[in-house]
């Protein structure tokens, strides 16, 4: 195999090509956090600016409904970072940068220590454990080898 200096040591040319394509899991959280980035923004909207249409989507979930109101129109901005983030998260992935695979991993650590918690506190089996889930299964997808070496993270 064809052997090249890289800032890391030395790099085959089956790793280089590797580190080139994009693993199919890239684009999948890319998709998933673009989805985020649409929720919480209409929920933001909805706690920013009421209307009748948006209230409809709370009857999905009242509980949520209870605690945002409860928080006040604070939960609609912090909402809105949150979409920030997610969106600037999402196209820093498909645009290969090391601090929207961070972000990624760390979002997707936080929520499911969230679920965990929420499955302590409330025991809601279902929804906490679909929650932590499929926060472990992104974060397996992104601390892959090859998801590492393609945002040039040592493997």
């Amino acid at each position: 195999p064809l052997i090249v200096p890289s800032p890391a040591g030395y790099t085959t040319a089956n790793e280089l090509r590797a580190m080139e394509q994009r693993p199919r899991a890239v684009p999948i959280v890319a998709a998933f956090l673009f989805a985020a980035t649409a929720i919480a923004a209409v929920v933001a909207s909805s706690l920013l600016f009421p209307n009748a249409l948006l209230d409809r989507l709370w009857d999905l979930n009242k509980p949520a409904a209870a605690g945002f109101r409860a928080v006040g129109r604070i939960a609609g901005v912090l909402l809105l970072l949150l979409a920030g983030a997610t969106l600037a998260a999402a196209l820093g992935l498909r645009q290969r940068k090391m601090s929207a695979w961070w972000f990624a991993v760390v979002l997707f650590a936080m929520n499911g220590a969230g679920d965990t918690v929420s499955l302590v506190v409330t025991r809601d089996w279902p929804r906490s454990a679909s929650g932590i889930v499929i926060s472990s299964a992104f974060l397996y997808a992104l601390s892959s080898t090859r998801v590492k070496r393609y945002f040039k993270l040592s493997a």
